[in-house]
């Protein structure tokens, strides 16, 4: 049953991601009531929370936010999911639309260079025919006017998804996967690191060791969802 919604959802975009009913003229990718149970984050403090905390005493990062909590069977999931796997990129411009517009009236990053994905493998990228994130990117890209540079950080080996390991798993994983192809370009500048889900933040760590190989370059770190599951 759950392969034949997400299969109709491919061909009826008009259905809510969440419970399958049809949208209004004026709804995109979630129905009314389902935006409102949409469980999205509010941070107050966006240079020491837990999305900092969670590279604490590993990097350095001026400031950091997340948009929505992840966890097995919420709302998150199923919009992770069907942006990852069904070819649904609306759903990085519907929450790239929303959460960027909320850091612009919160003047978060006003002065960050430049934006920058969090990769993925080109086979993978040739395969799927994108990266995740590339439309939440290009959103937020708009709506704060900051430059979106989605090659300069590239991924060179192909990992498996490392959305529910753990760090040990995800750290020896991930050691030396990421390649920075220009190390003077970013020179005196402030990036803004974008990835879909921050669980251990092994990740982000490795792709901030490449990065930092630039010199004074400061990183924040911005994600469409974050989970505490390990």
């Amino acid at each position: 049953m759950r392969f034949f919604v997400d299969f109709l959802r491919l061909f009826y975009p008009n259905l809510c991601i969440n419970c399958s009913d049809h949208l209004l003229f004026s709804e995109k990718v979630l129905c009314t009531i389902c935006s409102n149970d949409l469980p999205t984050i509010t941070i107050d403090d966006y240079k020491n929370n837990f999305v900092t905390n969670t590279l604490y005493g590993k990097i350095k990062i001026e400031s950091g936010a997340s948009f929505l909590y992840f966890k097995k069977g919420n709302i998150s999931q199923k919009l992770i999911h069907n942006l990852k796997y069904n070819g649904r990129q609306d759903i990085g411009l519907f929450l790239g639309n929303w959460f960027g517009y909320q850091l612009k009236e919160n003047k978060v990053f006003k002065d960050v260079d430049y934006i920058i994905p969090v990769p993925i493998h080109l086979k993978k990228k040739r395969k799927r025919g994108y990266n995740q994130v590339d439309s939440f990117c290009k959103c937020i890209s708009d709506v704060l006017q900051i430059t979106y540079i989605p090659n300069l950080l590239t991924k060179v080996t192909n990992n498996t998804s490392q959305t529910f390991k753990t760090r040990f798993e995800r750290s020896k994983d991930l050691a030396h996967n990421f390649k920075l192809t220009d190390v003077s370009f970013l020179k005196n500048k402030h990036v803004l690191l974008v990835d879909d889900v921050i669980t251990t933040g092994a990740t982000l760590e490795s792709c901030c060791k490449e990065l930092l190989k630039t010199e004074k370059l400061k990183i924040s770190i911005l994600s469409i969802a974050f989970t505490s599951d390990s």
